[in-house]
């Protein structure tokens, strides 16, 4: 820009910008950025109409009278007039003890925790599991039955459920139980994720899951993409074709949900998981599958070359690993 400077006063600016592609927009703010920084910085005057250090001082000693120690502007103001005197507006009074750090809110507030962001990685069967527990309508209106679920996020096998007349800590417990042993899970081996509900919280699964050497965490609050998992086997639950409107009975919410997780684990391909059923992932027979599924496919590209256009066609891929809000940074690839 100094070259521009010295050029156009010898030729002008516009030939100088032209002559050295330099747009004369930016040649102009240069300058005047320039021109600016060297120029000192006027001090603003004081409004004609400001208070005095004087007066602004006789604010303060009045509102740290006692009488005043838990009064506002509003009411010191009516005071000192029913008293005969003013000393400044409502506003100005505000401003004054804003500009000394003495309007605040006394009343203590409320401050909430800061709950850390889940993130779990699964990278085979029985090494994360979540679980929670959603409402199945009764016979009546205001009736529910509550279905426990436990679901493996790698597998999405569900390897637990229960269906009773409550929610209870008691029952969760004793699910729990169940289905650890029959499968057979060690200590130190297992994660279980859940929500923050009455009974994800309770001391007895808490001390229960201490005792099986069985990790816990839970779902910040009122984040559903927390517990994925869990929410979209429900979605799957009741948005299946024969899911009723309402069940007549518990023992007719048992038998449903017998058949329905029994479809779920053995016949349905699950698209997460490579189009296997979670049978298939869970007890480690996926890769025989996909091998065969591969074979067939081989032999339909030699059969029908061109219909694939020369490329050979491969099956949906396994999961490698399945994560709870992946950070951003991991490097651990989902297929």
């Amino acid at each position: 820009m100094d070259i521009v400077a010295e050029l156009g006063e010898t030729v002008g600016t516009k030939a100088a910008c032209r002559a050295l592609a330099v747009p004369r927009p930016s040649f102009y703010r240069h300058r005047t950025k320039a021109t600016r920084s060297v120029d000192p910085v006027a001090e603003r005057p004081a409004p004609p109409l400001a208070l005095s250090p004087e007066e602004r001082q006789a604010i303060l000693d009045v509102a740290h009278e006692k009488r005043f120690w838990d009064a506002t502007p509003y009411q010191i103001y009516a005071t000192l007039l029913d008293e005969g005197r003013y000393l400044a507006s409502i506003r100005t009074i505000y401003r004054v003890l804003a500009a000394n750090q003495e309007v605040r809110e006394r009343r203590k507030q409320v401050t909430r925790p800061r709950y850390q962001k889940p993130e779990l990685l699964a990278t085979k069967p029985n090494e994360v599991w979540s679980w929670d527990i959603t409402k199945l309508k009764g016979p009546a209106k205001w009736t529910y039955f509550q279905l426990y679920v436990i679901i493996d996020i790698f597998s999405r096998y569900v390897v637990g459920w229960m269906v009773a007349h409550r929610e209870s800590g008691t029952l969760a417990k004793r699910l729990i139980t169940e289905t650890c042993r029959k499968q057979q899970i060690s200590k130190e081996q297992l994660t279980l994720h859940a929500d923050r509900g009455s009974s994800m919280k309770s001391k007895l699964v808490a001390h229960l899951l201490a005792d099986l050497g069985v990790t816990k965490t839970h779902s910040r609050p009122h984040v559903s993409n927390d517990n994925p998992y869990s929410e979209a086997q429900f979605k799957t639950l009741k948005y299946s074709p024969g899911f009723p409107d309402r069940f007549g009975s518990i023992q007719d919410a048992r038998a449903f949900c017998q058949g329905f997780f029994t479809w779920y684990n053995t016949v349905h391909k699950h698209s997460g998981i490579g189009l296997m059923t979670p049978e298939h992932v869970h007890f480690g027979l996926a890769r025989q599958i996909q091998q065969h599924r591969q074979t067939v496919l081989d032999s339909a590209f030699k059969e029908h070359e061109k219909r694939f256009k020369g490329k050979t066609p491969k099956p949906f891929p396994l999961p490698k690993a399945v994560w709870i809000n992946k950070p951003k940074d991991s490097d651990v690839p989902l297929l």
